[in-house]
């Protein structure tokens, strides 16, 4: 019998960048087309820094009906109208190349807004594991400093020692805080599967 061969995912490459913020956060990622907007949070937030400890949306428009929706956590306690659940809808379906952007909400608190751009598509490498983030500059901010206003408060306050609030900022974020520090190396991808399960029976 001859054997059918599977066919393989194709890879979005997205550039997503905090906005308002400059010099600019940015990180460049790799996901198979096969993903769903909960797969593509979780790989934003473990690329970005973020530690998923807030809600989310991505705001986007569907080439079929040609309306901006909203995709992500459905909550109408938070965001007003309807937030479609990002585990039941493709990347595919809403990303072309004629298509090719979206707004990441993250944390209703201090509301994040992150720019996500399809730079490509591209063929599946031969034996890479996706996703992948490939290049990126800076550290993203540390989780509820609030917002961009409260991240330039922080960031004046740690690094002149004659700041009143220097010593009581830098314990909070742990003795230590490079702007300016990013590896590829320290980014490691969390399974999406798993990270929903537990929201969902959280």
């Amino acid at each position: 019998m001859k054997k059918i061969k599977k066919k393989t995912s194709r890879i979005f490459q997205f550039k997503v960048a905090l906005k308002n913020i400059k010099p600019l956060i940015w990180r460049r990622i790799q996901v198979e087309d096969t993903c769903t907007f909960w797969d593509l949070h979780v790989a934003i937030q473990d690329s970005m820094g973020w530690t998923d400890s807030h809600l989310h949306h991505f705001e986007i428009l569907n080439p079929e009906s040609d309306r901006k929706e909203e995709i992500g956590i459905p909550d109408e306690d938070e965001i007003s109208g309807k937030i479609l659940a990002g585990w039941k809808k493709k990347i595919a379906d809403y990303f072309t190349e004629n298509n090719d952007l979206a707004e990441y909400i993250y944390d209703y608190g201090d509301d994040w807004e992150h720019v996500v751009k399809l730079e490509k598509i591209l063929e599946h490498a031969e034996g890479a594991m996706y996703p992948v983030c490939i290049d990126g500059e800076r550290t993203c901010p540390p989780e509820d400093c609030g917002g961009i206003w409260g991240y330039e408060e922080f960031l004046e306050a740690i690094i002149d020692p004659a700041h009143e609030r220097h010593e009581e900022l830098l314990e909070w974020v742990g003795g230590d805080f490079d702007p300016e520090h990013f590896e590829i190396k320290d980014i490691h991808f969390d399974n999406p599967k798993k990270r929903l399960k537990f929201m969902l029976n959280n």
